[in-house]
C-alpha cells in the first residue's frame, strides 16, 4: 500500500504537462515554439487517464485511473479511482496529496523549484526552452512523440515524453533516476472548457492526520 500511495505521488507531481497540438515538426526548434504557442492558449484541461508504472527491468508494479482537471494558472487536480482512491490538489499556492486509506493529508508548497519539472509547463511561469532540451523527435503507429530533458540536476525526472495523436495529447511518460517508467494514456481530453474553481480547493476531512502547513490554507470556492 505505502509503495503504491509512494508512486502515485512521485508521478503527480510530475504528470502535469497535459496539453495538445498539431502534428510537430522533426526540428527541435519548431517543437520548442509550437509548445510555447500552445501554453499561450491553454485555459483548462480535463481527461480521463489510465497511468501504469514499470520498475527498471520493465515489470509492471502499479496500475491506476482516473480524471484529472486543470485551470491555469497553477491549479490542478488528480482524482485516483482505481484501484485504490487518491486525490491530489493544487489551489494555486500549495499542493494537497490526500490518502483516505491512510487518512493523511501532506501540503507542499508552489515553488521556484517547480520551475524544472513537468508542472512548469501546466504553470505557464517561464519558458519551455530555459528548463528543458527538447532531445528527440519521433513518430510510430502509436503516436508522435517528443522527448525532453530537464536543464537542472536537481529533478527527480530523467525525461519526459509526450505522444500525440493530431492535435491531441494521448500519452506521456517519464524516467525517473531509479529507473522507473510512469506511462498514462488519455481519453476524452476536452480543452479549454469551463470548471467550477471551487474543484481546486481542498478542505482536510475530519480526522486525517495533516504533515506540513495548512495554516493559510485556500478557503472553499477561492477562484
Amino acid at each position: 500500500m505505502k509503495f503504491h500511495t509512494a508512486a502515485r505521488r512521485a508521478a503527480g507531481a510530475l504528470l502535469l504537462t497535459l496539453v495538445s497540438f498539431g502534428a510537430f515538426a522533426a526540428d527541435n526548434a519548431e517543437a520548442y515554439q509550437r509548445v510555447e504557442k500552445l501554453l499561450g492558449n491553454l485555459q483548462s484541461l480535463e481527461a480521463q487517464f489510465k497511468q501504469t508504472l514499470t520498475d527498471s527491468k520493465g515489470q509492471v508494479t502499479d496500475q491506476s485511473s482516473g480524471m484529472l482537471a486543470i485551470r491555469r494558472p497553477n491549479r490542478f487536480r488528480w482524482d485516483y479511482k482505481e484501484p485504490h482512491e487518491q486525490l491530489i490538489v493544487s489551489d494555486g499556492s500549495r499542493i494537497w496529496l490526500y490518502d483516505p486509506d491512510l487518512e493523511q493529508v501532506t501540503v507542499r508548497r508552489l515553488t521556484d523549484s517547480l520551475s524544472a519539472t513537468p508542472a512548469m509547463l501546466l504553470s505557464g511561469e517561464g519558458k519551455l526552452a530555459d528548463n528543458f532540451t527538447v532531445t528527440k523527435t519521433s513518430q510510430d503507429t502509436m503516436a508522435q512523440w517528443v522527448m525532453m530533458e530537464p536543464k537542472r540536476n536537481d529533478t527527480d525526472f530523467k525525461w519526459v515524453r509526450l505522444g500525440f495523436s493530431g492535435e491531441v495529447l494521448k500519452f506521456m511518460q517519464l524516467a525517473d533516476k531509479l529507473g522507473q517508467i510512469t506511462t498514462l494514456e488519455f481519453s476524452d481530453v476536452e480543452k479549454n472548457a469551463p470548471l467550477d474553481p471551487s474543484r481546486f480547493t481542498f478542505k482536510v476531512p475530519p480526522g486525517a492526520d495533516v504533515i506540513g502547513d495548512a495554516s493559510d490554507a485556500a478557503a472553499p470556492g477561492k477562484p
